[in-house]
């Protein structure tokens, strides 16, 4: 769809919606607040809409939502309606001066409301409205201006090198194998398969209560998404479990890294498998009412899946077999040709090893793929490399193996491993947002780097990519679209208090409580959206928006746009804020960027 197609929807929206409101308010004023309604002539704001005038032509009535309130009187106690004054009446004497408005059936108003919205949402949702998204867009939280990005700096794994699933098999199966070998956990857990897409990013982990869930940004549980290995926990055992209440004090829920004393966070691709591996234990343990410590399953788990990369494990997979293993690589290629080429400063800091790095780079790249860097950093050990200064570096030669030579100086064409930020800045001098950095992990890779150091920061979301498609479906869009216009009405119509009228809000409250499982289960049936609960940011996209400048699905999505482009944030209205922009009458879409118009870049 064009941007002007877009841009006649979102004027056809804001003006539906305030000719709609302005009418319907005029007209209801008497149901809605019968004190107010009853210092003018009812039957004159009734016909003004009906007779199909500008109901904005009365003067003294100011629309606001779905009810008309006075403004303040005309000079001399006046008080002009419809073209006629009325003179105003002292309060003490309103109730016997006026005579009452006519009685209104609630219930019928009611659904005569909801039937208007609902023809209106379908009304303007036109064909072709979805499928606005682009997954390969870059999304800015702030402001980054990439003519004056001189350095780009890359993390490895799942930034340069993106995976395939079967990875994710693959450390399950022998983390699993390691827990009933080596930990002696009972063979019956061998049963338990990988179950692709039972969890996702950005989970919680209750230690003590051996509890999966989802998080908001404001520390509530989303109830629905509690999880006591494979089985969904009752939301009224969720709140006895925690005292009665959903929120998660702030002393309990993950720290600066994502490990709190209580809750653990998962933010790396590559704890999907453990996340899988603690429900299936768990599951295992209750489904055969067996009694455990679930503290120390979450460590034996913990130490599970990092003996498979300790022991090499994972590296042996992938050198074994790249094409298996490793996607995309020609656009990694791209990428950095393109930088390189435009006389940008390239360097990589990976807590993998050198081996391992180089292998997969001339897979990708080519052989010559150092030339192309101007310093290499292995085995960095990050988040400690951002945040300490006791590690020195030390140089690899040739054939890997350490020098004890001291290090004056980072130079293009060697290898160096571990070494620590405060070093690097020294031998360097890159400093501040000429710096722009990308990585997949978002506290060991970007935390202290945006919120010490004033480097640039660049998310790599690959799950982008499939919520991106879930979101330009129709069913999405007409659902989610429902969901919120639903919820202004129940908004809005909540001060009708009779018994008929609570019932129909009931109805609408099961119906927006219907809605939102569906849309939660078009992303995860278990969990949702990584980015959202019901209605609120999760705990994950506050933490993206807190530690990355810009976010993507992969850094390919640098190839749609040229090298001095300017990433603007949207405007997202504050609460009190009206959204009297265009960007967000039409929910963002014109700034979302289409392959056709940036093909001239590739």
């Amino acid at each position: 769809m064009s941007c002007q197609k877009i841009r006649k929807f979102s004027h056809a929206l804001l003006q539906k919606s305030k000719a709609a409101s302005l009418c319907r308010g005029l007209k209801t004023s008497v149901a809605s607040y019968g004190n107010v309604a009853s210092r003018g002539p009812t039957n004159q704001i009734g016909k003004c809409c009906e007779n199909g005038q500008s109901c904005g032509s009365n003067s003294g009535i100011q629309a606001t939502g779905s009810t008309a309130i006075p403004t303040s009187p005309s000079p001399a106690n006046h008080r002009q309606v419809g073209g006629k004054k009325f003179k105003e009446v002292s309060p003490k004497f309103s109730e016997r001066a006026f005579t009452t408005a006519p009685k209104i059936d609630s219930k019928v108003y009611l659904w005569s409301r909801y039937n208007e919205m609902k023809r209106l949402v379908h009304d303007l949702i036109p064909p072709g409205v979805c499928n606005l998204l682009n997954p390969s867009t870059i999304y800015a939280n702030n402001e980054v201006d990439l003519d004056e990005v001189e350095i780009y700096g890359f993390d490895y794994d799942y930034t340069l090198a993106l995976y395939s699933n079967t990875l994710d098999t693959m450390i399950y199966n022998t983390a699993r194998d390691f827990l009933v070998k080596h930990y002696k956990y009972p063979e019956g857990i061998s049963k338990y398969d990988y179950i692709p897409n039972f969890a996702a990013r950005g989970l919680h982990y209750d230690i003590q209560k051996g509890l999966l869930m989802k998080i908001d940004a404001f520390h509530y549980i989303q109830l629905g998404t509690v999880y006591r290995g494979l089985n969904p926990v009752p939301d009224e055992e969720v709140l006895e479990l925690y005292g009665g209440t959903n929120h998660v004090p702030l002393e309990e829920v993950s720290g600066f890294y994502g490990k709190g004393p209580v809750m653990k966070q998962f933010m790396d691709v590559f704890s999907i498998p453990e996340m899988t591996l603690l429900a299936a234990a768990n599951d295992y343990f209750n489904s055969n009412d067996i009694e455990y410590d679930p503290g120390h399953l979450y460590k034996d788990v913990s130490d599970a899946i990092g003996m498979v990369h300790i022991k090499g494990y994972m590296y042996k997979w992938i050198m074994q077999d790249l094409e298996k293993y490793i996607l995309r690589g020609d656009e990694t290629y791209a990428v950095l040709h393109r930088l390189a080429s435009h006389g940008k400063k390239l360097f990589l800091i990976t807590n993998s090893p050198f081996s391992f790095v180089d292998k997969g780079m001339k897979y990708m790249v080519g052989k010559d793929w150092r030339d192309l860097f101007d310093i290499v950093i292995v085995q960095a050990d990050k988040p400690h490399f951002f945040n300490s200064c006791g590690k020195p570096f030390r140089r690899l030669d040739s054939n890997g193996d350490l020098q004890w030579d001291k290090i004056k100086s980072l130079d293009k064409g060697q290898v160096y491993k571990q070494g620590n930020l405060f070093d690097f800045l020294r031998l360097t001098g890159w400093r501040g947002s000429k710096v722009l950095y990308f990585g997949d992990h978002l506290y060991s890779d970007l935390a202290d780097l945006m919120l010490r150091h004033g480097w640039r920061t660049g998310a790599i979301v690959p799950e982008l990519e499939v919520e991106t498609r879930v979101v330009n479906t129709e069913q999405y869009a007409q659902g989610l679209t429902w969901l919120q216009a639903l919820t202004g009405l129940l908004e809005r119509m909540q001060m009708h208090r009779d018994p008929e009228s609570k019932k129909v809000l009931q109805d609408w409250l099961k119906e927006r409580e219907e809605l939102r499982a569906v849309t939660k289960n078009l992303f995860n049936p278990h969990f949702g959206s990584i980015f959202r609960t019901c209605h609120n940011p999760t705990y994950f996209s506050r933490r993206l928006c807190r530690f990355s400048d810009v976010y993507m699905a992969s850094i390919s999505c640098l190839l749609n746009y040229d090298l001095s482009y300017t990433f603007y944030p949207r405007r997202t209205p504050l609460q009190h804020e009206a959204p009297l922009w265009m960007d967000q009458l039409c929910t963002g879409c014109m700034k979302t960027p289409f392959l056709e118009e940036m093909a001239h870049i590739r």
